[in-house]
């Protein structure tokens, strides 16, 4: 099944106009979606720096994250989770799993998962009506925060949540808490400190390793890409991997194998896995690692972040209402049940 989609009017996405009645600093999005100027705490969005209940949890989140998130413990946890054996489960059920789970990296809002998917995909179905994809891709990128789940292995959130980068190559300084880099150990690491890495120009952002977390993990499941273990990693494990009780697995970027069957268009996977990659769809970081059909996708992520970003609310979505029609979707671009 091939899916065309148009590209997107980033010009008229983006304008600038004030709403009937409103505030002029207010940014509508075609379709009339209201960016407000504050998130629920009062505070603009993605502040890192502003006093709120949330600055201490989200600082020392970013930290620890920052520390262990290494090349080789990327890897180890690709190869673990990337073997989708876990169990076997429709979206849906995933959906109902997250509903307990708050992200401490989010400043801007601490209200279940569940709200955030339905309020991102609602707010993009009503500006884009004709783009069903990207109705199910905002109801579904989030869900590799599953990994938060005892089934899951119950991962601390800081190898789940928050902002994402590459490794493997020097860490841009506009990432969120940069100064915590210095103390992992890649920081000081000649192979993974320089500007390319172990990686070239115009590679491809598929042959780059992300910070592992919900996206990468959502990715595999989505894509159905089941990773294959021939490459050894040097021992002992990190400590990172030994906290998490890790299996001490290892994997080649290049041994994979295609097991759900998803038609979601390519777009919708970039999203999916690059959603919270901030550097580089906010910043412009990392685009020397680019080739060009990421390129093209980046525009539909662009799009995307608007409404990932700017829907977060205190307002409630009416779950049983909507979810007929989310479900026509899952039936339409994923099986009944998917490798986890």
């Amino acid at each position: 099944m091939t899916i065309t989609i148009e590209q997107p009017q980033l010009d008229a996405v983006a304008e600038r106009k004030a709403p009937a009645g409103g505030d002029p600093a207010e940014l509508v999005l075609d379709g009339g979606f209201v960016v407000p100027d504050a998130n629920a705490f009062g505070n603009t969005f993605r502040d890192y720096n502003a006093e709120s209940e949330r600055k201490k949890t989200v600082e020392e989140f970013y930290r620890v994250n920052h520390i262990r998130q290494t090349h080789e413990f990327v890897s180890r946890m690709r190869a673990e989770y990337g073997r989708l054996d876990r169990t076997e489960m429709g979206i849906w059920d995933c959906i109902e799993l997250l509903n307990e789970f708050i992200d401490d990296s989010d400043p801007d809002l601490d209200m279940p998962q569940i709200e955030h998917l339905l309020q991102t995909a609602e707010a993009i179905r009503k500006d884009y009506p004709d783009q069903d994809w990207l109705h199910l891709t905002g109801l579904i990128h989030d869900l590799g925060k599953v990994l938060l789940h005892p089934s899951f292995g119950e991962l601390p959130q800081w190898a789940v949540v928050g902002d994402t980068f590459p490794v493997g190559c020097a860490f841009d300084e506009c990432n969120v808490h940069f100064k915590y880099f210095k103390e992992n150990p890649d920081y000081h690491n000649p192979k993974f400190n320089t500007k390319f890495g172990v990686y070239s120009e115009g590679c491809g952002l598929d042959n780059v390793l992300m910070s592992w977390g919900h996206d990468d993990y959502m990715y595999l499941v989505s894509a159905g890409i089941i990773q294959t273990t021939e490459q050894f990693f040097e021992h002992p494990a990190p400590a990172a991997a030994v906290f998490l009780n890790v299996q001490i697995v290892s994997f080649s970027p290049s041994q994979v194998a295609k097991e759900n069957k998803t038609t979601l268009p390519s777009a919708g996977l970039f999203i999916i896995r690059y959603h919270s990659f901030y550097p580089l769809h906010k910043h412009g970081a990392y685009t020397h690692l680019m080739n060009e059909e990421d390129k093209e996708n980046l525009k539909w992520l662009h799009v995307f972040n608007k409404y990932d970003l700017y829907s977060k609310s205190n307002v409630r979505i009416d779950v049983e209402k909507v979810k007929p029609y989310y479900m026509s979707l899952i039936d339409k671009y994923f099986p009944a049940k998917l490798r986890w």
